[in-house]
Formats: C-alpha cells, structure tokens, sequence
C-alpha cells in the first residue's frame, strides 16, 4: 500500500515578510504583525522565496486535516495583515431603547430589556469597536480575536427567563469578514 505524501503551497503576497523560527511562524503585513505556533512531528513548514510549504510524509486522515487547518490559518494570517477583518453587528430592540458604548476594553449595553444593571462584554486586545447609532462596527487583524469579540456581545445579549419569540431585543451579527 502506498502512503501519499503532502505538499501545499501558499503564495506570500507583495508586502508580506514572513519569518519561521522555533515553530512560532510570525506574518508581517502593513496593518500589524501577527504570530501563531505550528508544531507537529509529522508536519514540516518551510519558507522558499514566495511561497510557504506545508509538508508530510506518511500521511493519514489527522495529518491531512491537520494540514487543511494549517493552511487556513496562515491564509486567515494573511489576510488580517494586509486587509484586517470587519464585522458588522446591529442593536435591535421593540420597546426599551438600547443604549451601546465603548469603556476601555468594555462593550457596555445599558436599558436592556429595562434592567437597571448594565451589561458589558470584554473586548479581546488587538480589537477596535465602534458605535455609531443602532451600528456596531469591530475590526482587526486576528480573525479568531475579532470573531470572539462579536460572540461575546452577542452573549452578553442573550435573553433569559422570556420567551425569545416575543423579546428580541439584542445586538446581532449581520455581516462578517468584510474587507476594511
């Protein structure tokens, strides 16, 4: 039986420096740095002039994903350093007004539903949020960070105790990954 081997290939654009030591792969773009950790005995990651390899010999069904997953997120790396990630989120309420702001590294939602204790998500480091009226904008390099964010205001949201067919107030996602 002949066990394949892997090799894939990603371009490293104009303007993108990339460095690979101690198996900390760093990404440099114009909008930020960012640096992840691929470590894996069977799975080797190598710089050549334009392009970064991902390699395997003797691969099975977990090294293969594995590789997917690799691949991913260093095109995800790329990406948030040249163009960023935008989320676009919305605050929708029926009978008490929504009032959204931003205090340090806190989304804070105040009257929601009528209580009188404020609701307050934290924002990860990297992340910049914006209020503008009913519009929440949250930007940054880190897909994962900025996605995590939106998570956390939307569960800070979340209705208890009623029936979400009738309060739907909240603050939703309604666009994701958009070009900054």
């Amino acid at each position: 039986m002949n066990i394949p081997e892997i090799n894939e290939q990603i371009a490293i654009p104009e303007g993108v420096t990339v460095k690979f030591e101690n198996e900390n792969l760093t990404i440099n773009g114009e909008k930020g740095e960012l640096t992840r950790t691929f470590s894996h005995p069977k799975i080797t990651v190598k710089i050549n002039e334009n392009n970064i390899e991902i390699n395997s010999k003797n691969v099975r069904r977990k090294e293969k994903a594995l590789i997917g997953t690799y691949v991913a997120h260093i095109n995800n790396m790329i990406h948030g350093t040249t163009e960023g990630f935008e989320y676009k989120m919305k605050t929708v309420f029926s009978h008490f007004p929504i009032k959204t702001a931003v205090e340090g590294n806190e989304f804070v939602i105040q009257n929601f539903l009528g209580e009188r204790a404020a609701r307050r998500a934290k924002i990860l480091e990297g992340v910049t949020v914006e209020t503008k009226g009913d519009d929440v904008t949250v930007t940054g390099i880190d897909k994962e960070k900025v996605g995590q964010t939106v998570a956390n205001i939307e569960r800070a949201t979340k209705v208890k105790k009623r029936d979400i067919r009738v309060f739907q107030d909240g603050v939703y996602r309604i666009s994701k990954g958009g070009r900054q």
